[in-house]
């Protein structure tokens, strides 16, 4: 990851990720990204701005403006979502003594082009998408797995963006009712975007308003797992994609999903597993 200042762009530091591995070693060929950015505080304003790949922007916070090949000026404001594609020229930025908060992703595949064929319609549009934990949470996520620079990491981020793109779609679409909010899936979503994190039962109880002896229920229904059993295996699962996409030690793996004690991570690894983490790494 490169963090740096230029005060062109920004008076805050700014993270920009490039893809560091060669595209032949991924699996998912037809969508990968090509680069991340966060420009926090932005204050550049760009005209006949072109681009050789597509690209998403979504703006957590100010305002702006953003316009395609000379036509109308269409606002931009915190929770707006718009793309850049090649062969048009874009005018964009916050508004003059304004700033904005931007996320880019830099995409090339030939998925781009059936996203726009079926659902993906009017890319030339602004689009309000809103803000929420989730989304930020799985923005971070995808910045984490950029920066690992890891083949499957690469591939999960991708496909994770095309997950949130496609969320951000739905929740644009006006025609479209929005459906009433399921309550399970909120829960479970929430539970593996806090996997790299000690899983804090009261906490998260408190924070969707339900009881425990609830939410033992409901993940012990949707799963068939006890709730502890079920979060243990989303660990050991992330753990087992870590310690064959990663150079990280068994110790690192452990720490970096929030287990403080390497040896119960290996005891627990092992038991859903059947071998420890190291004999899993050396002979799969």
């Amino acid at each position: 990851m490169t963090t740096y200042m230029d005060y062109t762009i920004s008076s805050k530091p700014i993270r920009i990720i490039d893809r560091s591995t060669d595209s032949s070693k991924l699996n998912v060929k037809s969508l990968s990204i090509v680069s991340v950015g966060h420009l926090p505080n932005r204050t550049l304003y760009r005209r006949n701005a072109r681009f050789k790949h597509h690209a998403i922007v979504y703006i957590a916070g100010g305002t702006g403006t953003y316009r395609v090949q000379g036509a109308e000026k269409q606002q931009v404001r915190k929770g707006s979502l718009f793309l850049f594609f090649p062969g048009a020229a874009f005018d964009y930025g916050p508004a003059p003594d304004e700033t904005w908060d931007e996320f880019y992703f830099t995409l090339e595949g030939s998925r781009i082009q059936e996203w726009l064929d079926t659902w993906l319609t009017a890319p030339e549009l602004v689009r309000q998408v809103g803000t929420d934990d989730a989304q930020q949470s799985k923005i971070d996520r995808i910045f984490a797995l950029m920066e690992s620079g890891e083949p499957g990491n690469l591939d999960r981020a991708a496909l994770l963006l095309e997950s949130l793109l496609y969320e951000f779609f739905l929740s644009s679409e006006p025609r479209l009712k929005a459906p009433s909010p399921d309550p399970l899936a909120k829960l479970l979503d929430d539970i593996s975007a806090s996997i790299n994190q000690p899983f804090e039962a009261a906490e998260f109880c408190e924070r969707h308003h339900i009881s425990l002896s609830t939410l033992r229920r409901m993940i012990h229904r949707a799963t068939g797992y006890s709730l502890h059993e079920y979060i243990h295996r989303l660990k050991v699962s992330e753990a087992k994609n870590m310690l064959l996409n990663t150079h990280q030690t068994v110790k690192e793996t452990a720490a970096s999903l929030g287990f403080k004690d390497v040896f119960y991570f290996s005891r627990l690894f092992k038991k859903y597993v059947g071998v420890s983490p190291q004999h899993y790494r050396s002979n799969i």
